[in-house]
């Protein structure tokens, strides 16, 4: 069997056994077939949703480093994806690659396909049978970096083979300044129903809200969490402009999540600051980002990030600390927030800033997923606090 290396850009590597879509030899990388085997690679803390990981399009770019060790058994199924309905980029799979300790490769409950098979389906290359402790350690002490899934026929990584993968891994970009949104997201206008008939079981203060989502890489729950509450949408390109956005007369704007660098999204901070004044807005992840860049804040590259579905976050209004899942690498500077806005959430580990509320403008933001696919759900009430902002 062929040997797959997993190579950092400082030169650490590890070797393990392949999984899913064969990963190039070094030779290949100029030209790759599978370009989706490097990226910036971070480590999860979740115990389960591997399917939903792959699937979030916040993790384009990335490479995914699972935690928790035994990762398979259950299988994948198509009904778990988090990509959204009809992206530009068809492939389910958004994240470059995943590592794990344990790969299962037995059966699995009918009706599912195995990991493997799924990410075989996509182009995605695994790697499994490595330290992922020591790898977890390596990137919480020294930061997240670049790194590339590469095979070799023999057993090990010859000298020049390693030499040839870390000078093509030094001319790639870095997370830091890069804009993905180009293939995330949907690429046209589109109309979404709510789950519920319109009047059903409604009173006079429940009537059916109409949302704009700016699709920066909008994760499927969002779209179903709003659905089942009643609420219709109408995704649009996150290169919309104004005056396509104004000609829904919809009730209110919710920007989503997404990958990259939220500091070079000049474009969609510029909407956002428009849209403000205009109507109520409200964002998760990158759209917490981009509302806080938009009011004046500032972004800032973290360590190694959140990922993971076990955070502790306070809400600063009642002090109470709940769960939820997160993901994402960059954060709002505490600091920068203009002092019309308030701290709404804070994370209990680091004290990041995990949510803001404008103190005049009915604008709210969380840096976390209250859509949280398949758990842990103590957020999900964000969605109801935002709706009812929207009702008279």
């Amino acid at each position: 069997m062929e040997t797959v290396y997993l190579i950092l850009a400082d030169g650490t590597h590890f070797s393990g056994k392949p999984f899913g879509s064969p990963a190039p030899y070094a030779h290949e990388l100029p030209a790759s077939s599978s370009p989706g085997a490097a990226g910036e690679v971070v480590f999860n803390t979740s115990m389960t949703g591997y399917h939903e990981i792959l699937t979030d399009p916040s993790y384009a770019g990335q490479i995914i480093l699972m935690t928790y060790p035994h990762i398979g058994n259950y299988g994948t199924s198509q009904e778990w994806n988090e990509s959204g309905p009809e992206a530009v980029d068809r492939k389910e799979i958004k994240a470059c690659g995943l590592i794990v300790r344990d790969y299962y490769d037995g059966p699995v409950p009918p009706g599912r396909i195995s990991l493997h098979q799924f990410m075989v389906s996509n182009g995605i290359s695994g790697i499994t049978g490595i330290d992922t402790r020591r790898l977890t350690l390596s990137l919480r002490d020294h930061g997240s970096r670049n790194g590339v899934l590469v095979r070799t026929a023999g057993s090990t990584l010859a000298k020049e083979e390693k030499s040839r993968v870390l000078e093509w891994l030094g001319a790639q970009p870095e997370m830091t300044g890069s804009n993905l949104l180009s293939s995330v997201g949907t690429d046209r206008e589109q109309h979404i129903a709510s789950d519920k008939k319109n009047g059903e079981g409604e009173t006079d203060d429940q009537k059916q809200l109409h949302l704009v989502l700016l699709d920066c890489g909008i994760k499927g729950n969002i779209i179903r969490e709003l659905t089942s509450r009643g609420t219709r949408v109408t995704l649009l390109p996150s290169n919309a402009d104004i005056q396509a956005i104004e000609s829904l007369k919809a009730d209110g704007l919710l920007v989503s999540n997404g990958p990259g660098d939220p500091a070079v999204l000049n474009r969609q901070t510029a909407l956002i600051r428009e849209c403000m004044n205009k109507m109520p807005v409200f964002g998760i992840c990158l759209g917490h980002q981009l509302i806080s860049l938009a009011l004046g804040a500032k972004t800032y590259k973290m360590k190694f990030g959140h990922h993971g579905g076990n955070h502790p976050v306070r809400d600063e209004r009642t002090g109470k600390v709940f769960v939820t899942a997160q993901n994402h690498g960059f954060a709002v500077d505490g600091d920068s927030l203009p002092d019309d806005v308030d701290i709404w959430f804070t994370n209990t580990n680091d004290n990041s800033i995990e949510g803001i509320l404008h103190t005049k403008l009915p604008v709210m933001a969380v840096q976390f997923h209250p859509e949280a696919a398949p758990g842990p759900h103590d957020a999900g009430w964000i969605f109801d606090a935002f709706l009812d902002r929207l009702r008279p």
